[in-house]
């Protein structure tokens, strides 16, 4: 019989992958899709009619949900696109440290501190806001392995 090695792993996740497979044709506008490897959300959609040889075109155009570049690609409609599996969260602001992190709380009450204040407008926004004094709700973005704070909104919950 031959000996069984013992394996120690570090660390295990599910094996999920952070994108699944869909049908060009099948996406739709408003909807998010992998333009050249990064999570995009699909702002403009075109179809072009079957040519000489066969497949129809699909001109997508799609702006990063983390950096907000815009992506193109065309692909033909029966082919495969991924899609990635995109998890929208909001979180109550507790506290901004001195570095630049935001303190959040989940539904849950579990604290985070591993986002950044966002860059431009929206960070300042969220600054001033919360130096004012008030209850902010994050809304987060969760993608291929990043996050990050995407709005922000007054938390009303707590006025009732």
């Amino acid at each position: 019989m031959a000996e069984i090695e013992d394996t120690h792993f570090e660390t295990g996740d599910s094996g999920a992958s952070a994108t699944y497979p869909m049908q060009c044709s099948a996406l739709r506008k408003n909807g998010f899709v992998m333009l050249k490897s990064r999570p995009c959300k699909i702002v403009e959609m075109s179809t072009s009619k079957t040519g000489k040889h066969g497949h129809a075109k699909v001109h997508l155009v799609g702006i990063d949900i983390f950096s907000g570049k815009k992506y193109e690609d065309i692909c033909p409609s029966t082919h495969n696109m991924d899609v990635p599996h995109v998890k929208r969260e909001d979180y109550q602001l507790t506290d901004i440290s001195d570095d630049g992190y935001l303190c959040l709380m989940g539904d849950n009450g579990d604290l985070r501190e591993d986002l950044k204040v966002p860059d431009g407008e929206l960070g300042q926004q969220l600054k001033s806001e919360f130096d004012t004094g008030k209850e902010l709700l994050c809304t987060v973005l969760k993608s291929c392995g990043e996050e990050c704070v995407i709005a922000i909104k007054t938390n009303t919950a707590l006025d009732k």
